[in-house]
């Protein structure tokens, strides 16, 4: 059991944390809700101890262990992917290598009848006995079973590291976390570096996990599957609502209401206050009332009503321009990567208004093909667009492309026109921009909001085929809903890379599975 007491954190006199207590139980699953920039991260970070606080303490006992997952890790390893999973079973490695030490001593020795030697004999039982209960005999299959779950195929367990991907790469770190089973799991956004079979296959892991885990995720059928308490956080303070997070949703949305209730009926009160100060503030025979009424309302403690919802601000895209039935057709295109194939002889057509997915595992061809279909890589076939196609496109790299030296107003005003120019300001602050923040520099922004800038900008362009790779992996679940009803509203035609579930969920009309280098098409 771990136990935060009365921690603060404050910087630049902010308090990022104010007097929070929180207590994880062993298999407590924790889904930890909040804004963007709320101290979710950092609360993880306090958790894990690559954080003190300035105030409180956090109390665990000496042997419990935790295993952190942060969204951004440089790794650099020369091991290969199964050998360095393996690290997460340290302790049976480190048993398995005294038990070897002590086997090739025992060869050597002749002394058979001596102390030492039965001593070490003892030695040798007693961590084979260890080695047996930790399932020591079964290391290699754990290694395996974890890291086919994550994602990785058997002719990928041998070869370096540094051949993957920085994603990839992520995923052997999940997998080390969950092969050393600590006391507490951190995930901070893990559904960022994994497809939907790798997803499904955590959830089952997590639910079912002996230990407590604690989760940062936009994912909502993540949260939703995986968590049974769910604690959210606000402007320094936590709210622990111990339920899921459809039945939290529930709870915030009647405490709001109540708290909107209570301060339409403080403000009456402050309001008929202020009406007698002004009306007899004047009158001498009065003052002393006055003077009373005054201090009443300085006393007033002004209720706040919690994190408005801005899921129910729409916008909508410009009218796209006018396109023929057709937008665009594939033949037989091929991809070839050296000698890998990516892509063998695909077929894909795209009509006015269609919304479609790309689904699939990672390295099956989802972000090249879009790649492709925008112009940004060569490729064997035939590709012939509709008349009047402006292609409007989002990719995972998109955010280099943004102009470092404007301010966050600036490169939207340079793209606003029409009448979207008066609603600049409203879909700044639903993409978490609002107040001094619009006048940050592009270059000193996070990657998480130059991404949220990316897309910003997306809903201000006349277009009409619509290509989006993994768009909402820096949203919290209220900027992702807004994002969503953007794309429900747009009237042209929208292909998106993404492994979210709920996002993709009622948003497209069919869905193209890339897997053994072509794609399968379902509808719905």
């Amino acid at each position: 059991m771990l136990h935060l007491n009365n921690i603060s954190l404050h910087f630049a006199g902010h308090y990022i944390f104010d007097d929070v207590s929180i207590t994880i139980n062993p298999e407590d699953k924790i889904g930890l809700i909040g804004r963007n920039g709320a101290g979710k991260t950092t609360l993880l970070r306090l958790i894990s101890s690559q954080m003190q606080p300035d105030e409180g303490r956090i109390i665990k006992p000496n042997d419990y262990s935790i295993g952190y997952l942060p969204q951004e890790l440089k790794i650099n390893s020369n091991k290969t992917i199964f050998d360095e999973a393996a690290l997460g079973l340290a302790d049976i490695l480190t048993l398995e290598k005294r038990i070897n030490n002590i086997s090739e001593e025992l060869q050597q020795r002749i002394d058979y009848e001596s102390s030492e030697y039965l001593q070490l004999t003892r030695k040798l039982s007693d961590f084979s006995e260890q080695f047996h209960l930790l399932g020591g005999s079964k290391l290699e299959s754990e290694v395996e079973k974890t890291l086919l779950g994550l994602g990785f195929v058997r002719d990928e367990f041998y070869q370096n590291m540094n051949t993957f991907s920085g994603g990839w790469q992520m995923r052997v770190e999940l997998a080390k976390i969950l092969l050393s089973r600590p006391d507490c799991i951190l995930l901070d956004e893990p559904t960022n570096h994994l497809d939907i079979d790798s997803i499904l296959w955590l959830e089952r892991y997590l639910k079912n996990y002996s230990g407590s885990v604690v989760l940062v995720s936009h994912d909502k059928h993540f949260i939703e599957n995986v968590t049974n308490r769910t604690i959210e956080v606000i402007a320094g303070k936590v709210y622990d609502y111990r339920c899921k997070y459809s039945r939290f949703v529930e709870l915030r949305e009647e405490q709001r209401k109540t708290q909107l209730s209570a301060q339409k009926n403080q403000q009456k009160q402050i309001d008929q206050y202020e009406r007698f100060i002004d009306r007899f503030k004047s009158k001498a025979t009065l003052a002393s009332r006055v003077q009373s009424k005054m201090k009443l309302v300085e006393k007033i403690e002004r209720i706040q009503v919690d994190d408005e919802d801005t899921s129910s601000i729409r916008f909508r895209f410009p009218e796209p321009p006018p396109t023929g039935k057709v937008v665009m057709e594939a033949r037989r295109v091929s991809k070839n990567f050296d000698e890998k194939t990516v892509l063998k002889n695909i077929d894909f057509d795209l009509e006015r208004g269609e919304k479609v997915a790309f689904v699939g595992k990672n390295g099956e061809g989802k972000t090249t093909f879009t790649k492709i279909i925008t112009g940004n890589l060569d490729y064997n076939g035939i590709i012939n667009f509709g008349n009047n196609v402006k292609i409007g496109y989002f990719s995972q790299m998109e955010t280099s492309n943004l102009n470092q030296n404007l301010t966050v107003l600036e490169t939207i005003d340079n793209i606003a026109s029409g009448d979207i120019r008066t609603q600049i300001r409203s879909l700044l602050g639903a993409f978490l921009f609002s107040g001094d923040s619009v006048y940050k520099k592009v270059k000193v922004l996070s990657g998480g909001e130059k991404a949220r800038l990316a897309i910003a900008c997306l809903l201000l362009q006349p277009i009409n085929l619509l290509i989006l790779d993994e768009p909402t992996n820096h949203f919290d679940i209220i900027s992702k809903d807004v994002l969503k009803n953007a794309l429900l509203d747009f009237k042209g035609s929208l292909i998106i890379v993404s492994h979210d579930r709920e996002f993709l969920h009622n948003l497209t009309d069919k869905i193209y599975i890339f897997k053994n280098q072509n794609i399968q098409h379902f509808a719905g």
